[in-house]
């Protein structure tokens, strides 16, 4: 949602296209929308240039979701990861203490629908 929203004119931010699509998606679920992980997935994508239809820009500063996030596209690129389960072990090198908080489950379903250049 947050890639292939309608703008109708707006210059908005990949941040404030993450804001709007969890407010859409988790309306009554602030928890939901709050989620870190997520989000900073999604916005490192953006930030390496990654996402189609977002110019790389600095977006997300200090967080190792994003270098995740884009570790987990030079795996699915490989073709050697395919699952949530395999990419999370393949970007934190079976790290037992990292807990796994949806940000392979962005970068999956960016994949799937053709929005990672």
């Amino acid at each position: 949602m947050a890639v292939r929203m309608n703008l109708y004119g707006k210059a908005l931010t990949p941040a404030e296209r993450w804001q709007d699509a969890v407010q859409k998606l988790y309306p009554s679920a602030l928890p939901a929308q709050k989620k870190i992980g997520p989000r900073a997935a999604f916005l490192g994508l953006c930030e390496a240039g990654l996402v189609k239809g977002i110019a790389a820009g600095e977006f997300v500063s200090g967080n190792r979701n994003k270098d995740y996030a884009v570790e987990a596209v030079k795996l699915l690129r490989a073709g050697t990861h395919k699952t949530v389960t395999q990419l999370w072990a393949g970007v934190t090198d079976g790290d037992g203490t990292a807990v796994h908080q949806s940000q392979m489950d962005v970068v999956l379903a960016l994949w799937k629908n053709g929005l990672i250049v």
